[in-house]
């Protein structure tokens, strides 16, 4: 037994976790309010172990955001722009698959893509660009749209959410991305996301998507006026829709960025606060395959630590990010595969690269001297596109 676990007041819990027993809300809530990080961890990190051995993944994929106007102004988002603002934008298909082409140079598998609800796009443009990006390289996987993105596009095709998704799949769409599930609480969605789309709402979209045949990621906004009750009650309805569905591949927790955001938040996330958060999303949600420490949010030297907390894996290379640094984020922009791997080796486990669906594409056992010459020249490849583009 681990040594944080003996005389820990969370040896019950422990004995469940061992004895593949579910824990309860309650348990849940015990966990969160605990001050023994170093016990919440070790139960973390027996059941990332239990999930998926000795190995962290990573994905070689780009953010691209192909617009930051919105009909909404939800309270945390730095990110939408109105159409008078100065520093609005909005990228044309040609100027999308422009951004893949060169993403594509450095072995990218996935293109992860959301905007703002645009006031004037047509439905046509979303399902051209995927055929277009498609068109590009048939192997790339199209990883788009978030649930309110979805509920805008319905309403622009004039098509139920089924019949959207649908048409979206035949275009190209390979998954859903996780974002804007913020909060579920009623009560604190409507403080911090007025207008945006309920909970019922947003795990419907998922629902529809997954009886599709779609598989998705999912989020937790954490860190601003939620109580700790209120993320217990968010990582239930994740979790009672996985026993439904089993369409979600992984969980992303996603700190809270308070620093150009309307929202007053008097203790934004700490590193603890985001280690404890990590930890018991791993144990709660035991009917997730993956959680993913989001280094964006987190910083990668965090990331790195949150993978004995019970994380797997620590996301992507991204290249270009704008909500989170919108927000105030102030990681790097982007990281190289060699970046990936040598975080994740630091750590002691052994680096995967996967795909879109956390499948792997490529285990690095050992790191040969082949391998060190590979990712300096992708590095340089990654380098040389970023500084013409």
């Amino acid at each position: 037994m681990n040594f944080f676990i003996q005389r820990s007041e969370l040896r019950d819990i422990y004995d469940k976790v061992v004895a593949n027993e579910r824990i309860s809300e309650a348990d849940a809530l015990r966990l969160f309010e605990t001050k023994d990080l170093n016990a919440l961890g070790a139960i973390a990190d027996f059941m990332r172990q239990r999930k998926v051995g000795n190995r962290a993944s990573y994905i070689v994929n780009r953010y691209i955001n192909y617009s930051n106007y919105c009909i909404l102004s939800c309270e945390f988002c730095s990110f939408s722009r109105k159409k008078r603002d100065a520093d609005g934008f909005q990228f044309s298909i040609e100027e999308i698959v422009a951004k893949a082409r060169e993403a594509s140079k450095i072995g990218i598998t996935e293109l992860h893509i959301v905007g703002g609800l645009h006031p004037s796009l047509p439905f046509r443009f979303y399902t051209d660009m995927l055929k277009a990006l498609k068109a590009l390289d048939a192997r790339l996987q199209l990883k788009c749209f978030t649930a309110i993105e979805i509920l805008h596009l319905a309403w622009l095709a004039k098509k139920s959410v089924v019949e959207t998704l649908t048409e979206l799949k035949a275009a190209g769409l390979d998954s859903l991305t996780g974002g804007g599930a913020e909060i579920f609480r009623k009560e604190v969605r409507s403080r911090i996301a007025k207008g945006k789309e309920s909970a019922e709402e947003y795990l419907d979209v998922h629902r529809q998507w997954h009886k599709l045949g779609g598989r998705s990621t999912c989020t937790m906004l954490y860190g601003h006026v939620e109580t700790l009750a209120d993320r217990v009650d968010h990582l239930r309805q994740l979790r009672a829709l996985q026993d439904e569905t089993h369409g979600f591949t992984a969980m992303i927790p996603l700190a809270y960025q308070p620093e150009d955001n309307d929202i007053p938040v008097e203790h934004p996330p700490t590193g603890f606060d985001s280690l404890r958060t990590i930890a018991v999303s791993r144990i709660y949600l035991d009917n997730f395959p993956h959680i993913t420490a989001y280094w964006i949010g987190l910083g990668m030297k965090l990331a790195q630590v949150a993978l004995s907390y019970g994380a797997d894996d620590i996301h992507g290379t991204i290249i270009e990010e704008h909500i989170f640094h919108m927000a105030g984020a102030t990681s790097p922009q982007l990281q190289t595969e060699a970046d990936m791997i040598k975080a994740i080796r630091e750590t002691g486990l052994t680096p995967v690269q996967r795909n879109t669906f956390y499948e792997p594409i490529k285990i690095l056992e050992s790191a040969p001297a082949a391998e060190a010459v590979e990712n300096t020249e992708h590095s340089k490849v990654l380098e040389d596109n970023l500084a013409t583009a």
